[in-house]
Formats: C-alpha cells, structure tokens, sequence
C-alpha cells in the first residue's frame, strides 16, 4: 500500500473527511465560486453522514461554463492540431496515473464503493485517457467515388460544445468515457456530476488544466439536476449531450434538447439477463453471476440483474449462489469486505421498495431482502444481498431496474425459451450466456436484442468496446472509436475539376 493511500485512510478513519477536497465549480480554467453563494453537502455512504460541502450552481454558473466553453472552442480548442490534443490527453494520463491513489480514496468516500472496485475504476479511467490520446490523430474522412472530373470528401469536424451529464454510481469513469473522446475529438465541454458525487470531476477538470489544456475547454459545474442540469440541457449554446441516467430523466432530457434540435447519446440503464445453459462451465458461471449483480452494491446500469437458468441444473446452482451470497461481507469501502453501501437514503428506501412489493406479491425471497446495519459501519446505508425467485415474467421484480443488490430468478426449459425471456423486458443494454457450445452462444448474440453481449465472462472488454442500449436503454454509442465519432459532425466537400 502507498504512503498516499495509507495516509488518506488513516485520515478518513480520524476525521471521517479528506483535507483539499474542491468546493468551487471549475470554470475557464480556474475555480469559480457559485453566483449564489450557496453550497450543499455530500455524504459518505459508508456512514450515512455529511464530510464536505461543495458549490450549489445554478443557471448563471451554467451561462459562465457555456461561455467560457463557446469561447475556448471556437479560438482554440477545435484548431489544435489532432496530434497536440493526443499529447495533451496522454499527459493527462501521466498525472492520473501519479495520482490514482488520491481519486480512488475521494472516490470511495462520495461514491461509497469498495476501495478495490474505486481503483479499478481509476485503472480503466487511465486506460480510457491513454486510449483516446492515440486516437485523436486516427479520424479520417473518406475519398467518395465520383465521375472523374470531381473530388469528393469526408470531413470529420467536432460537435462543439458538448455537455456531460454525468451520474452518481460510476462518477469517474462516466465521465472520462465521454470527456477522453470529446477532448480527442476536438469539442469543448460543460459537465455536471450528479450531486451526490461531485468531486473526482471537479479534480479531473483541474488535473486537465495542468496537463495543458487551454482554459475553457473542460469545465465543471456542480449542483442538484433541477437547478443546474436542467439549465445545461436546455442552453442554447450547447451542440451536444451526453446523457446517462434514469429513463424518466432521460426523457425530460430529449424534451429540452429537441427546443434547441440539439444531437444526443442517452444510456439510461437496463434489466440485464444472464443466461446459464445446462452445458457450462458452473464454477466459472458461479462466479460470473456473484460480480454481475453484486459488483458496487448492483448499482451498475448494465447489471446482471437477471438471472436465467436451465432448469436441469437450476437447484444446485442455486443452493450453491445463495450460499455465496449469504456468506457476503458488507462494510464501509475502506473496510476489506465484499459488498459497500447503495449510495444514499433516497436509494436504499427505493431498492427497499421493491423488494417488499416483490415480497407482497408472492415471489419467494431466497436470501436478504432487507435492510442492514453492519457492524462497525453504524448510520450507513446498506441492503443485503438478495435473491429473488420471480413467479412470473411480468412480475416487476423482473421488469423493472431497481439498482440495487437485488438479482431476479428465472428458469427456462432450452435455448429458445431463454432468448425470449431475455428479450421480456422494455430494457436492451446488456445481455450474457455462459456455454460451452458456441454455436448456442452465437445464437444467442444474434436474437438478443442489447447493445453488448457477454460470452463465458459477464462485463469482458473494456474502452475499445462500444457500449450503449436499444430500445429504453437509451442510443448511440460510447467508448470506442464508435464514442469519439460520437462528438464529431460529418462534412462532405464536392470539388469540380476543370
């Protein structure tokens, strides 16, 4: 363990918070305190308790961030040649991995994720930054095929200004999936973390700054959704959203942008199945299911929270889960346990919520299903890991995303039968088999309908894989070099030759 993190845990341990932590938004290139001069708190999960205060914006922050935005685009950013914006992101790179240690604790306090899956998160953040670096001089139009007198061509120009609504259960790595590419692609950018986990934002906007990029180009706003979001997707002055969030917010989102016919990426959750044949690898599947649902408290939009079994070999996988469940450790994230806290009141009482209606209405709740108070983790919010037998396939506990640790159970009789089941609900992000048959597997993908499909690993790949939903998981792309042409417009140029 390092002297950083050794000294921050200790820290956190003494005075329950982190010295240095930002308190302004991020604006033009330096800290800017809120027009109001109102701030709000933020709690740590773990203890269910305020440890920092941070700016309160409002729609005048929001009109200074678009501004400086505007500004920093159209004088500088989008005319930067596409190899100095890859050097400006790689030493982004560079100063993220000096400081990985710091995010991953601020990370693990606001979020109330286990610090292990917080430095993983940081990891991938790295990874996205030194992606998109070696990307950004990669765009290339096409040579159309005309008659011979005439040249034609693509261009791949930036969006513009691009917003970023970013949410509260992967703070730092949703926003570098859509700041890395929108940065390679030449866009400046407006974000606005969710209120609940505002501040490894704010500090990869400063970190920016110091690796060189010119004021205005990356700028953070912070407040709650109504007073600050709401202003941000409805600006005029925007060319772009980015939106991940709930599908009812998502909607009033698509509203706001279509006053101002502003283009659009919505990923807006999902009920994930994960399918497992009679034919797999039962151990490894064991596996795969306990992280799907379970990783960050099942907080994940693309969560296994669907699980689908072949009824040959449903009972003893299932005694098999539910006693690794029950044997699950939940603590504070800095603690060594397996499973953290939901991240706030509002969310534990909603997982709660369901799971009682679940219960009311006949499905048969083979582990947890309530809340919890572990020990030494006193005031936190946590729910225990819990399986559900789903009594039917329109049932809510199968429908419905709760977001929570909470994993809904199916069986089918064959393939065929877990393809439907599969495709049951409104939702289309993220699907996963485990089977030993191949064929069975590619099948599967091609009748799915998600925007990814897991073979033999749920959540394989990384930023190289395009991620995104169909139907109310939302569209478009991220990640990729899908995500970067996402913050790119294409021009076609016609020349006639004389």
């Amino acid at each position: 363990m390092s002297t950083i993190l050794a000294d921050g845990i200790a820290e956190i341990r003494a005075t329950g918070t982190l010295a240095g932590l930002p308190r302004n938004h991020f604006i033009d290139g330096r800290w800017s305190t809120p027009a109001s001069g109102e701030r709000m708190a933020s709690d740590d999960p773990g203890r269910g308790a305020p440890f920092a205060e941070f700016a309160n914006g409002d729609a005048a922050d929001v009109d200074r961030a678009v501004e400086a935005a505007r500004a920093a685009f159209q004088k500088t950013w989008r005319d930067v040649a596409p190899a100095e914006r890859g050097r400006i992101l790689q030493r982004m790179t560079s100063l993220l991995r000096e400081e990985a240690d710091r995010f991953a604790l601020v990370e693990c306090l606001d979020s109330g994720k286990r610090l292990a899956e917080a430095q993983g998160d940081v990891r991938g953040v790295i990874r996205a930054f030194e992606y998109y670096a070696g990307a950004a001089d990669k765009l290339e139009g096409a040579r159309l095929p005309l008659a011979k007198d005439y040249i034609g061509f693509t261009l791949d120009e930036p969006a513009g200004v691009a917003a970023q609504i970013i949410p509260w259960n992967y703070p730092l790595s949703t926003a570098a999936r859509g700041i890395a590419p929108a940065l390679a692609a030449g866009c400046a950018i407006v974000a606005k973390p969710a209120e609940q986990t505002p501040f490894t934002a704010l500090m990869l906007a400063e970190l920016g700054h110091r690796a060189g990029l010119p004021a205005g180009v990356l700028n953070v706003v912070t407040g709650t959704g109504a007073r600050t979001g709401a202003p941000l997707v409805a600006h005029p002055g925007i060319d772009h959203i980015t939106f991940t969030g709930s599908v009812a917010t998502g909607i009033r989102v698509m509203h706001a942008a279509a006053e101002n016919v502003t283009r659009l990426v919505l990923e807006l959750g999902g009920k994930s199945p994960l399918v497992v044949l009679g034919d797999a690898d039962l151990d490894a599947a064991l596996d795969g299911v306990i992280e799907a649902i379970y990783e960050n408290a099942g907080q994940i939009c693309s969560a296994g929270s669907r699980l689908v079994l072949d009824r040959r070999i449903a009972d003893g996988f299932l005694d098999r889960l539910v006693a690794r469940t029950r044997g699950l450790r939940l603590g504070h994230g800095l603690d060594d346990v397996d499973v953290g806290p939901v991240n706030s009141a509002l969310q534990l009482g909603r997982i709660d919520e369901h799971v009682r209606c679940a219960k009311a209405a006949g499905n048969d709740i083979l582990c947890g299903g309530d809340i919890v108070h572990p020990a030494g983790a006193n005031g936190g919010w946590f729910f225990a890991p819990t399986i559900v037998a789903a009594r039917s396939p329109s049932d809510p506990i199968v429908t419905e995303e709760i977001f929570g640790p909470v994993l809904a159970v199916q069986t089918v009789e064959n393939l065929d039968e877990a393809i439907a089941i599969a495709n049951c609900t409104d939702y289309a992000l993220v699907a996963g088999i485990y089977t030993s048959d191949l064929n069975k597997a590619n099948r599967f993908a091609r009748h799915v309908d998600a925007g990814q499909v897991f073979v033999n690993e749920y959540f394989a790949g990384g930023i190289e894989v395009p991620f995104g939903g169909n139907r109310k998981s939302g569209f478009g792309r991220e990640k990729g070099m899908e995500g970067l042409r996402s913050y790119c417009r294409t021009k076609s140029v016609v020349m006639r030759l004389r």
